[in-house]
């Protein structure tokens, strides 16, 4: 008896890869593609159980990868007070969010909020301390910057973390006062004793984290993530829970596991005597990367540069490690066998790391191990260069432009801001980049980045160096078979041909054809297939 495919789509464009380009027709047999072709070709797969997806003109995508996001952290903060621009556009918005949640809980029981951003606030300012006071008296409230490393923290919270006016500061962290008093604001490894004092999650709450979170990719045509720093919120823990869910059918996308391995809270020590070094695991779930952080963010004023930001005060942002310090756990890390994806956005971190990374692949060869920069925003031709030869690869996320694009102009100035994340150069380079959101820095949605890439537009409208623009399919390269090789599985996912996995998106308009403008405004993700099961469906 001849095969019969579980799934056929047809009847609108299917984008199959770059190579393979756009089909009629597309047959899945369990978890697989199992042909792609023209109607004529893919017809006689079709039997009395197999499933005909009209897609009425819409167009079909390999599932998208978002190649760097935080999944326990964006399920979590699902729950917490949304201060975002669009939910909290003034300081008066933001502080009366925190006030309602004040009124729902008792007293000492913690607020946590994430999202502001304090270029887009009315005030044009951080929020201060004394504001979350008179907002929350009675709670500790914890209020955490778009790009999750600034912090704003009351009274009450700074209490319970121990910090006062007389704290030291610690090294790749700032404690800010203005004449002589605390504002609130900590960044990078000074918010450690505030998030020590806060109430530790339990596996639970971690694996409600991925599901929730998880979920919500897969409403938007995402079946493939990386978890940007697995034990940040549990510790080693986060490796049982994520296995949990996984074997308790609460895993809803493809995660790759990036470890966290930053001296001091590194989880890598008790992978490795486990066994969980890069490519453990399956298809679900995948030990991927180690993750060191070597500086902050750009709209924070924290990512490290070799020219200072504009104003006073001469910052060149936070760096986190002596070279040699950084050189010996990059080592150690690549000669366990690990891939590494370390974040570095500033164009001297992006130095430093560079420089780790050729040190270790000359003590210990290896023309494949891949190890990425995440976000390297602010890279130079030079690095480039040296990139290419090395096989060192960007793994940005291009929505930044599009949230924080205005930002990296009012701090660093159109002539430097500009061409930051230079996606074209990589792509001409031949240096395969990802995309993604960071969520919960940036909303995973990936429209908003769509339209970057092809713009360079950001939410204002402003053009960040228009020659840095993609096509349609490179945008959507990024997003599938760039997003694979990222993690060494483009020969598993990423495409849509015979024997790959049937992960696959369904948008609401044709993006090849479309206006940028429309793809920003209003299109959905309408079906995604997650090895060949229909796992998301949205109401029309």
């Amino acid at each position: 008896m001849a095969i019969q495919a579980d799934i056929v789509l047809r009847n609108g464009p299917i984008w199959c890869g770059r190579e393979e380009g756009v089909v009629e027709a597309l047959a899945i047999f369990r978890d697989k593609v199992l042909a792609a072709g023209s109607d004529a070709e893919i017809a006689p797969l079709i039997g009395p159980r197999t499933r005909v997806v009209d897609l009425k003109g819409r167009l079909a995508t390999p599932g998208l990868n978002d190649s760097h996001l935080h999944l326990v952290s964006l399920g979590m903060t699902m729950g917490w007070v949304d201060s975002k621009p669009d939910a909290a556009p003034t300081l008066e918005a933001l502080l009366g969010a925190i006030s309602a949640r004040a009124a729902t809980l008792k007293p000492g029981e913690w607020i946590l909020s994430r999202g502001y951003d304090q270029t887009k606030l009315d005030t044009g300012r951080h929020p201060y301390r004394e504001e979350l006071d008179r907002a929350a008296p009675n709670n500790p409230v914890m209020l955490v910057r778009t790009c999750g490393h600034i912090a704003i923290c009351n009274s009450e919270a700074l209490r319970l973390g121990g910090i006062d006016e007389k704290s030291p500061t610690p090294q790749g962290g700032l404690i800010e006062q203005q004449n002589g008093r605390l504002t609130g604001l900590l960044a990078e490894n000074a918010r450690a004793p505030v998030q020590a004092a806060i109430p530790a999650a339990t596996e639970e709450d971690i694996i409600a984290g991925i599901e929730r979170g998880g979920q919500y990719l897969l409403s938007l045509g995402i079946t493939s993530c990386m978890d940007a720093a697995v034990g940040q919120k549990g510790g080693f823990g986060e490796i049982a829970a994520y296995h949990r869910a996984k074997r308790d059918g609460r895993l809803p996308v493809r995660t790759w596991l990036t470890l966290l391995g930053d001296d001091g809270r590194s989880i890598v020590p008790q992978c490795y005597d486990a066994g969980l070094i890069s490519g453990t695991g399956d298809d679900m779930l995948m030990v991927g990367a180690v993750k060191l952080f070597l500086d902050g963010s750009a709209g924070g004023r924290t990512a490290w540069m070799t020219e200072p930001y504009l104003g006073e005060d001469k910052t060149t942002g936070v760096w986190m490690w002596e070279d040699a310090e950084l050189e010996r756990m990059v080592l150690d890390a690549h000669r366990k066998g690990y891939q590494l994806a370390c974040h570095a956005i500033g164009d001297a971190a992006i130095e430093q790391l560079i420089t780790a990374y050729e040190k270790a692949l000359a003590a210990y060869p290896d023309s494949d191990r891949r190890h990425r920069i995440e976000h390297c925003g602010f890279s130079t031709p030079a690095q480039h260069e040296r990139m290419v030869k090395a096989g060192i690869y960007p793994c940005p996320q291009q929505v930044f432009i599009h949230d924080f694009g205005d930002a990296y102009v009012k701090v660093l100035g159109p002539e430097r801001a500009l061409p930051s994340y230079p996606f074209r150069t990589w792509f001409d380079l031949g240096l395969k980049p990802g995309t993604g959101s960071d969520a919960p820095v940036c909303d995973p949605n990936p429209f908003p980045n769509f339209h970057t890439m092809l713009t360079r537009k950001t939410w204002k409208g402003t053009v960040m160096d228009e020659r840095q623009r993609v096509s349609i399919e490179e945008a959507l390269q990024a997003y599938t078979e760039f997003g694979a090789f990222s993690q060494k599985q483009e020969k598993v996912k990423g495409r849509l041909a015979p024997g790959f996995l049937a992960d696959v998106a369904v948008f609401s308009r044709d993006l090849l054809t479309a206006d940028p403008a429309d793809i920003l405004k209003d299109t959905r993700c309408d079906l995604t297939i997650l090895g060949g099961e229909v796992v998301y469906e949205r109401e029309v």
